[in-house]
This record gives C-alpha cells, sequence and structure tokens, in this order.
C-alpha cells in the first residue's frame, strides 16, 4: 500500500478506535446519558453494557493492522445501529446535544466503511472461500 493510502487507513482507524473507547466511559460508568439512550430503547442495562463490549472489541481490533477489518466490519455494524436508533427512536438531538452524539455515530461509521475499503484485499478472499468461491491466483471464482 503507498503511503498516503497507508496514513489515511490509520487516520480512519484512529478516529474510529478513539471515539469507540471514550464512549465506553458513559456505558460503563452507567453515565445518565448512556442510561437514557437505552433506556428509551427499551434495553438498558443490558444492551448499554453489551454495546459497550461490543465497542471495545472492535476498537482493540480496529488498531490491530492484521484484524482492523474484523473491527471495522463489528464497528460498522454498532454504528449502523445507532444511526437507525438515531434516526427511528432517539432523534439527530438527545438531550439537547445539537447531534453530537449522531455525529460521532456517522464519524465512526464512515471511518469503518473506509478501513474495510482499504483493507478489502485482506478480508475479501477469506469472506469469498466463505460464500462458496475457490481462490485462483489472487482473485476468487464462484
Amino acid at each position: 500500500m503507498k503511503k498516503p493510502l497507508l496514513y489515511l487507513l490509520w487516520a480512519a482507524r484512529l478516529a474510529a478506535a478513539i471515539i469507540l473507547l471514550q464512549t465506553l466511559y458513559f456505558k460503563f460508568g452507567a453515565q445518565a446519558e448512556s442510561v437514557y439512550i437505552f433506556s428509551k430503547l427499551g434495553v438498558e442495562p443490558w444492551g448499554r453494557i453489551g454495546s459497550g463490549i461490543i465497542e471495545l472489541i472492535a476498537s482493540i481490533l480496529i488498531l490491530i493492522p492484521r484484524t482492523s477489518w474484523i473491527g471495522a466490519g463489528l464497528g460498522l455494524g454498532v454504528m449502523a445501529g445507532a444511526v437507525l436508533s438515531h434516526l427511528t427512536i432517539l432523534g439527530i438531538d438527545v438531550l439537547g446535544d445539537g447531534g453530537y452524539l449522531f455525529f460521532l455515530a456517522l464519524v465512526v461509521a464512515l471511518s469503518c466503511a473506509l478501513v474495510l475499503w482499504l483493507t478489502r484485499l485482506q478480508w475479501f478472499p477469506i469472506v469469498g472461500r466463505l460464500l462458496g468461491g475457490t481462490k485462483v491466483g489472487n482473485t476468487i471464482k464462484s
């Protein structure tokens, strides 16, 4: 991978991991905002703690180059749920935050999508084989 793309990959990894790790304080510490959000979603406390555990695992995997695509996939899945929750139940503005939590979810989702795109040569052969393809050279044929 060329240096500019490698720098972009690391920037996306760091952005996603830092935001995911920073929000763990609120989830594991049962801060009022997190309790409110997960209560409104009807999944307090197990949803708050469960999503925190998944986000912790995702952030660790994102920071390890060999497993960053797995962490990015987990992170993108969790953030898809967060964005959908904001759009359908919570609203963009939660407790007067001006959409800050929604914005952070979008940043993490986009960062994870970018990590997945930039590491596609790592994970595509694995996923292709799982879907029933066979490896021919460096590509997967169905």
